[in-house]
């Protein structure tokens, strides 16, 4: 028994040693935890993919409501109107800072280096999923700026999810009433939406597709 107790000592100071090794200096545990952790999570994305984790407007079917009338709120509280996006591809992400798929945000932000003159990215953090993004505006900002260097356009925390709160922006991309084609909600965070240089709703993307993924970047090209 001492010896079974003495085992349990040193592998708990092991543990306690690794898990100081993973903290990042501006990250808490979990988040450091969740980061490390992020290619195994994508990899058993690719082995049990969702039978919807692509969605495609194969028929180039316009939307009924212009995409051009909408109009978000940036992280430091400056409107954007979306009729300044003619001519450019948008790409709209729903995100978390304490998810399994957080660190998307290092992926987005090479997207972004990419096709910056051609691509516009909008992040909307929200706190719809197990409560992922407690923090404030300000907290979210700080985070991915420090963690993620995170150049793109971060939003105002808002609600994806379909309720009577619901972001116009996601009721948007989530109601074929309006985009013509899709009633694909965000599942968790980090899915994506691609919409053309026409205003037209392309692809939705699961949590589990990498923003640097074949299929995202022969769309985004």
């Amino acid at each position: 028994m001492k010896r079974f107790i003495s085992k349990l000592f040193v592998l708990s100071i092991v543990i306690t040693i690794i898990l100081c090794l993973l903290k990042e200096k501006d990250m808490t545990l979990r988040q450091s935890i969740l980061k490390t952790f992020y290619p195994v999570i994508m990899f058993l994305g690719k082995l049990f993919p969702s039978a919807h984790a692509v969605l495609e407007n194969k028929q180039q079917i316009n939307p009924t409501v212009s995409f051009y009338s909408l109009q978000a709120t940036t992280n430091n509280g400056d409107i954007i109107s979306f009729e300044a996006f003619k001519g450019k591809k948008v790409l709209i992400i729903n995100t978390a800072s304490d998810c399994g798929f957080t660190a998307q945000y290092d992926e987005l932000e090479k997207l972004h280096e990419l096709y910056k003159d051609s691509l516009i990215m909008l992040a909307f953090p929200a706190n719809d999923f197990k409560q992922q993004e407690k923090g404030t505006d300000a907290e979210i900002a700080a985070f991915c700026k420090k963690n993620y260097g995170i150049s793109f356009n971060l939003m105002q925390k808002c609600t994806v999810v379909k309720n009577e709160n619901q972001h116009p922006v996601f009721s948007w991309l989530s109601s074929s009433d309006k985009n013509g084609w899709c009633n694909q909600a965000p599942t968790w965070n980090f899915n994506k939406y691609l919409i053309n240089e026409n205003g037209v709703l392309l692809n939705y993307f699961d949590k589990t597709v990498s923003p640097l993924s074949k299929k995202v970047l022969a769309v985004v090209k």
